[in-house]
């Protein structure tokens, strides 16, 4: 029989006991409980045959944040660490993001909760093979009415089919604009993201219950969007939107944000978690104006992080046109221009129209063949992405204290 080794670590008696009252009523679970601070154990904890880690720590501690990157940067993708706080925030939430914990629980906690942690992310690697980490393609307006959303459909279903038909790489479509995205019209879906519905108790937010609020269209794309409220101003907790993205991130092989032109508080872990980061602009003065100083903002704001490069969308050069020449796009744009997508506004409607790929309605049509090259064909640095290397050292980010 499979025997599933769970090591603990914990410096709370009572959270002890429950551990080991949780696990003892299984003869298929060998416990080990480990007593002490993750600051003081952490360096020395074995964990070479473990099947699921649990690290109880105190969050709001340097030290112990400190402790928890080493023993994150030490065992690498295996094996899997849920972590459980008492101080649990928006900051807390994006460094736990971005150190690939698999999962994380507020105390109290419940010992369902804890039992169904355990088994979910031990469910990602049984065999030894390395967990899923996305790779993350995120689309960001310059200027409303730009065409995001139409490119971000299409380039999922690119990355969709680009392992060919009979082995098609999950793919999820996310549009992160929660007050007036469009993705679920643009593909004929009912949109089923509730954020109210988590916003109270987010770490209960798991690979089931994400699998309620997943909408599935024909071609076998996920789509994760929430049902359009126009008329509402509201900002949902962070703390949803990132264990949300966490999870999403860590079950799909290709992640496809379509981003809202107003920057969040969260927007920031969206943008530095990218592979590839694509500002799209339309081929207007005031447009490329405000991708230039949109480019200059996130690099300035965020550092290392991203590269974006600009694509310049519905773009037409007549012969005898006295309109912008791709030269000036060139020109205005510097090294952050990528590319500029062909204008073919009926075949674009026709698609919309139909909720299908623009390829059913025309195939080999020089929209998606462009946007194959940018998103299959071309350098990982020609096309903006990011170095494949694990989040915290790419993000560069401060510990919590």
């Amino acid at each position: 029989m499979n025997r599933t080794r769970v090591v603990v670590l914990t410096a709370d008696a009572e959270f002890d006991s429950s551990v080991r009252s949780t696990f003892a009523a299984s003869s298929a679970i060998d416990l080990s409980v480990v007593s002490g601070r993750l600051s003081e154990q952490g360096d020395t904890l074995e964990l070479s045959d473990a099947t699921v880690v649990v690290l109880d720590f105190d969050a709001g501690r340097a030290e112990e944040m400190a402790a928890l990157a080493r023993l994150m940067s030490r065992i690498g993708n295996w094996p899997p660490v849920v972590a459980v706080t008492q101080n649990f925030d928006e900051s807390v939430a994006r460094v736990l993001l971005q150190m690939r914990v698999a999962d994380f629980l507020v105390k109290p906690v419940e010992p369902i909760d804890l039992v169904r942690a355990c088994a979910r992310v031990s469910k990602g690697n049984g065999g030894g093979a390395e967990p899923t980490e996305a790779k993350i393609y995120t689309f960001l307006p310059a200027v409303g009415g730009a065409g995001v959303t139409t490119l971000a459909v299409q380039t999922a279903m690119i990355l969709l089919n680009s392992g060919g038909p009979r082995l098609k790489p999950s793919t999820c479509l996310v549009d992160l604009d929660f007050q007036h995205g469009s993705v679920a019209d643009y593909l004929d879906l009912e949109p089923r993201l509730n954020l109210a519905e988590i916003e109270p108790r987010p770490d209960r937010l798991d690979r089931q219950l994400l699998e309620v609020m997943l909408s599935y269209h024909a071609s076998g794309l996920a789509v994760i969007a929430a049902p359009n409220r126009p008329a509402e101003m509201r900002s949902f907790d962070p703390d949803v939107v990132t264990r949300l993205l966490d999870l999403v991130s860590t079950n799909f092989e290709y992640v496809i944000f379509d981003m809202p032109r107003t920057w969040f508080s969260w927007t920031d872990s969206v943008l530095l978690g990218s592979n590839k980061l694509f500002i799209v602009s339309e081929t207007t003065v005031p447009g490329l104006r405000h991708a230039k100083q949109l480019v200059a903002a996130i690099k300035e704001r965020l550092g290392e992080g991203p590269n974006p490069r600009v694509i310049v969308n519905r773009f037409a050069q007549k012969v005898f046109d006295s309109g912008l020449r791709r030269g000036d796009l060139a020109q205005t744009l510097g090294d952050a221009f990528l590319s500029a997508i062909p204008n073919d506004y009926a075949l674009v409607r026709e698609a919309i129209d139909r909720g299908v790929p623009l390829d059913e309605v025309k195939p080999g049509n020089k929209i998606t063949a462009e946007l194959k090259k940018l998103v299959l064909d071309s350098p990982s640095k020609s096309a903006g992405e990011s170095s494949p290397v694990p989040f915290l050292k790419k993000l560069k980010l401060p510990m919590v204290g």
